[in-house]
């Protein structure tokens, strides 16, 4: 990336006056406030303001409330927990750190379908924003704030907060510019629909329009985004990718499904990105996406002359694949747009559009309910995020996960998940290394028989069986005995393993 003149970022006149150092903008940050902060997996987040905020706690002790789009990079939540800085945090996190003090209790988490957060608050259901913290590319003459690798909740933070820090990213490609789409949705009850009717449709500015005067700080930083920490397809990823590419060829030759499918969305993380990187050797063509988080498999099928347009509100990239992309922005720039995360999310757009949507299951159970947060009911890993969004309304809501965890001492499909993020209703298809479930057009009884039989390691298969099997002596649309419904995690939680139901009988 290389480094541009301030001038040539900084377009608003007279900004020079607003130039404050990370340390000065993070004072007008005051104990118990609510911040909103750019942000969206590891991608476009504020870099030097929140470090300065944690720093000045060390010795200042102080607390807020944060919002952001979704996670952050550069150990940010990490170092804001560590100083203590964080009373209650929105919507979304991947840190240990972080997780461990939500898990203790020390931190209030209010997990949410992203979608929703900035719709709460414009309409007063949350606490209003007393700052914003935007990271920006570049700044125009009329003060608007070009995003950079994310727009996440970025532009309705800046609308809504009473001032407004902005952090000019030199080490931000300048060729950013243009790639955005800000579009911010009218008051109800008057809204009118949103008239995206495409992944390419461009509908707002390419910035986000605020009035020069609420800005408080302008910081000039030089930060890069964390890579992504997403790894290569192994044997078990790509079997899943395989079982549902064989699944894609299937609904084409039923004529349910052309050849270009329908447009993409994949969830954040190893598996979701490998089933995508999948379709780089599948017989399919002139591929669309319209996901939240643009990922090293979207980059993969350009190259592949696969993908003609990818529309989502962050690219998260590994450090290989991002260093080529950010050398050759050019070259894709034509066929992306990053859109604020309340459009990229949006329910009504992805119903329209009939997205195909692909997201990992932390759990999911023989009637095909799924658990995507919580560890045995209780324990918080990241957060619903936006699968919750896209699975309710896509055409297709597919859900993938390896049948074991922790080295096959525990099995992902369980009688019953201990929590539930997505019910059966919202489920058409799970998938494991073993198969593919096609639950569509199924009640309850045919359900189980199909997912112990085509997802679940053999190993636990025969106990699945057992279970279902006595559920139905008893009876009931859903059968279930109750008093050994969660057993499987009872065991997790006594033994530290469920090979006990796998050895047993």
């Amino acid at each position: 990336m290389t480094v541009a003149s301030i001038g040539a970022r900084c377009r608003l006149p007279g900004w020079e006056s607003l130039k404050r150092s990370a340390e000065e903008a993070a004072a007008l940050i005051e104990n118990g406030m609510t911040v909103g902060m750019s942000g969206f997996t590891r991608a476009g987040e504020a870099k030097a303001v929140p470090l300065a905020l944690a720093e000045r706690a060390r010795h200042d002790p102080l607390s807020i409330t944060l919002m952001t789009g979704a996670s952050l990079g550069n150990d940010l939540d990490k170092q804001l927990t560590e100083a203590h800085v964080l009373s209650r945090r929105m919507p979304f996190q991947v840190d240990a750190t972080l997780r461990r003090a939500i898990n203790n209790g020390e931190v209030m988490f209010i997990d949410q379908h992203l979608s929703e957060t900035v719709e709460l608050l414009r309409n007063h259901q949350l606490q209003d924003l007393d700052v914003a913290v935007v990271e920006a590319a570049a700044i125009t003459e009329e003060g608007g704030i070009v995003p950079t690798t994310s727009v996440g909740n970025s532009a309705s933070y800046a609308i809504l907060a009473k001032q407004v820090i902005i952090e000019l990213n030199l080490s931000a490609p300048a060729e950013l510019e243009g790639l955005h789409d800000i579009y911010i949705p009218q008051m109800r009850p008057n809204r009118t629909p949103i008239p995206v009717v495409a992944p390419d449709s461009r509908i707002g500015t390419p910035y986000i329009p605020i009035d020069p005067s609420r800005i408080a700080a302008i910081v000039v930083t030089d930060g890069r985004d964390s890579p992504s920490t997403v790894l290569p397809p192994d044997v078990d990823t790509q079997r899943i990718a395989d079982h549902l590419m064989a699944f894609f060829a299937a609904e084409v030759e039923a004529g349910r499904l052309s050849r270009s499918l329908l447009p993409l969305q994949a969830g954040i993380g190893t598996m979701a990105n490998a089933v995508m990187t999948g379709l780089a050797n599948g017989p399919f063509e002139h591929l669309t996406m319209y996901s939240e988080v643009l990922q090293d498999s979207t980059f993969d099928l350009f190259d592949a002359g696969k993908l003609d347009y990818a529309s989502g509100c962050s690219i998260t990239l590994s450090e290989a694949r991002g260093e080529a992309v950010w050398r050759n922005l050019d070259k894709y720039r034509d066929r992306l747009i990053l859109r604020p995360q309340e459009l990229s999310n949006h329910p009504g757009i992805v119903r329209r559009l009939g997205v195909i949507a692909v997201n990992t299951a932390l759990e999911a159970d023989i009637y095909g309910n799924v658990n995507s947060t919580h560890v045995c009911g209780t324990r918080m890993m990241n957060g619903i995020g936006g699968s919750g969004d896209f699975a309710r309304n896509a055409q297709l809501a597919v859900f993938i996960t390896k049948s074991l965890a922790k080295g096959g001492d525990v099995s992902s499909l369980v009688p019953f998940v201990s929590h539930v993020d997505h019910t059966e209703h919202d489920v058409d298809i799970l998938v494991t290394e073993h198969g593919l479930a096609d639950l569509r057009g199924l009640a309850p009884r045919e359900r189980a028989p199909l997912i112990i039989e085509n997802c679940a390691d053999p190993a636990y298969r025969p106990a699945l069986h057992r279970y279902f099997e006595a559920a139905c002596r008893r009876g009931g649309h859903t059968p279930h005995c109750l008093e050994q419904a969660l057993g499987w995690h009872q065991a997790m939680e006594r033994d530290g393993h469920m090979r006990t139901l796998r050895d047993d009988g």
